[in-house]
C-alpha cells in the first residue's frame, strides 16, 4: 500500500497480468481437452462375438475330440481413419492341452466399421491325464465346459502425413459352452490394447 492507503497501481497491474495469464491457460486447457475429446478414435479391438460347440466326443481311454466354430470381430470404431490389422495369431487349449492355432492374413478395415473371421476347428484326438478326464465328465454333468483363448494382433491407423498409430490387441479368455446342445455362453471377451 501506500503512503494514502491506496494500492501502488504497479501492484493492480501484476495482479491482472498475472490473472489474465491464469484464465488463457485454463481456456487453452479447455480447448485442448474438448479437441482430443472430438477427434481421439477408439483403439481398433478384436473380440469373440459368437461361437459354437458342434463336437464333444470323450472316451474311457482317455481321449478327447472336438470341433469349434469361433467367430472373431475386428472393429474399427475411428471415424476419420482406416485400421490395418496383421500378425493374427490366437491359441485354443483345454486344461493346458493345445487343440488348434488359428491365424489370418493381414486385413483392412474401413472407418467406423468391422471385419468377421469365421474359423472352424477341428482337434485331432487329445489325449487326457485321469483328472483331466475326470474335469469333462463333470463338464458333462453340470453342462458346461470351458476352452482357453488367447491371441494377439497388430492394429495400425495411418494420420496423414504424421505418419501412422501402432496398437496392440491381446485377447485371454475363457469360452464357455454347454455341452448337451453346443451353445456358446456369452461372456466379455474383447482385446486390450497398448
Amino acid at each position: 500500500m501506500g503512503a494514502n492507503g491506496r494500492t501502488n497501481p504497479l501492484v493492480w497491474l501484476v495482479a491482472i497480468i498475472c490473472t489474465v495469464i491464469a484464465v488463457a491457460v485454463v481456456v487453452v486447457g479447455i480447448v485442448v481437452f474438448i479437441g482430443y475429446m472430438a477427434i481421439h478414435p477408439r483403439v481398433p479391438v478384436i473380440s469373440v462375438t459368437n461361437a459354437h460347440l458342434d463336437l464333444l466326443r470323450n472316451d474311457y481311454a482317455g481321449l478327447l475330440q472336438t470341433q469349434l466354430t469361433i467367430v472373431v470381430t475386428a472393429k474399427n470404431g475411428n471415424a476419420k481413419a482406416h485400421a490395418t490389422f496383421s500378425d493374427i495369431t490366437f491359441n485354443i487349449s483345454y486344461q493346458g492341452q493345445d487343440i488348434a492355432v488359428l491365424v489370418a492374413d493381414p486385413f483392412e478395415v474401413p472407418k467406423n466399421s468391422s471385419k468377421d473371421l469365421s474359423y472352424v476347428v477341428q482337434s485331432s484326438s487329445i489325449p487326457l491325464s485321469p483328472d483331466q478326464m475326470e474335469q469333462v465328465g463333470d463338464s458333462w454333468k453340470k453342462n458346461e465346459i470351458e476352452f482357453d483363448f488367447k491371441g494377439a494382433a497388430r492394429t495400425q491407423w495411418r494420420v496423414g502425413p504424421l505418419g501412422s498409430l501402432k496398437f496392440l490387441c491381446h485377447l485371454d479368455c475363457d469360452l464357455k459352452f454347454r455341452p448337451l446342445n453346443g451353445t456358446y455362453i456369452p461372456s466379455r471377451c474383447t482385446s486390450k490394447s497398448h
